[in-house]
């Protein structure tokens, strides 16, 4: 990484979600009925695994436990193992009906029996994981922000890991690098401070993003 870059300037990760940039499609999600109604299954249920009577493995942050991905969305290993590029999609919440149980009025109360939510465009991996997106990161904040991740999450791993993890991160630091311009930048949920960075970017001629991991920053989790 690059050595002529400060490692004591601190990291200003502000706990809200990020400017979108206007040459770029937004990925601010409203919280719309749908979504609150999926977020409410999958709490209850505690997760989709249970509610679909089958095995899921959800991918969390190793160091906060925001949950970041999971197996229904296929990934690629790329950079040596050090990175994970997973391909997402812009879909459409269509207009959802909800029924709050109130009796319409005598005088044309029929036309309120429930609230039309409109058809909003979300990328299925923000809305799913709830990420919340971060301002751009500069070469100096960006290699401040890896020195202090590789720190705390190097003694996390076991030592094969630790072993790779120093070999190869260099060069996917390099890669990310070279991309800095165009990605944009995500954290769980939680917000923390600690957490890693999940990545998205259009590559050429796409309309979909393409998101990056840290594959060793992310933790199994069956449910």
């Amino acid at each position: 990484m690059d050595s002529t870059v400060a490692s004591d300037t601190p990291l200003e990760t502000p706990n809200s979600l990020a400017h979108i940039r206007s040459s770029r499609p937004p990925f601010e999600i409203p919280l719309s009925p749908a979504s609150f109604a999926r977020s409410f299954v999958y709490s209850v249920t505690g997760g989709w695994g249970l509610l679909f009577g089958g095995i899921m493995l959800v991918y969390q942050d190793l160091l906060t436990g925001d949950e970041l991905l999971s197996d229904s969305f296929p990934y690629k290993e790329i950079h040596n193992g050090m990175l994970w590029e997973v391909e997402g999609k812009w879909v459409i919440q269509g207009a959802v009906n909800v029924d709050i149980g109130a009796n319409p009025s005598a005088e044309g109360g029929e036309e309120d029996e429930g609230v039309d939510d409109q058809a909003v465009k979300v990328v299925d991996i923000v809305d799913t994981f709830r990420l919340q997106e971060q301002p751009a990161f500069d070469k100096k904040q960006f290699v401040t922000f890896m020195k202090r991740y590789i720190k705390n999450l190097t003694p996390k791993l076991d030592a094969e890991k630790q072993e790779l993890f120093k070999k190869h991160i260099e060069g996917a630091t390099k890669f990310l690098l070279s991309k800095l311009s165009d990605l944009q930048f995500f954290v769980g949920e939680s917000m923390h401070d600690d957490g890693c960075l999940v990545f998205a970017y259009y590559k050429d001629g796409a309309t979909d993003p393409t998101f990056l991991y840290f594959a060793y920053g992310l933790k199994e989790v069956k449910c």
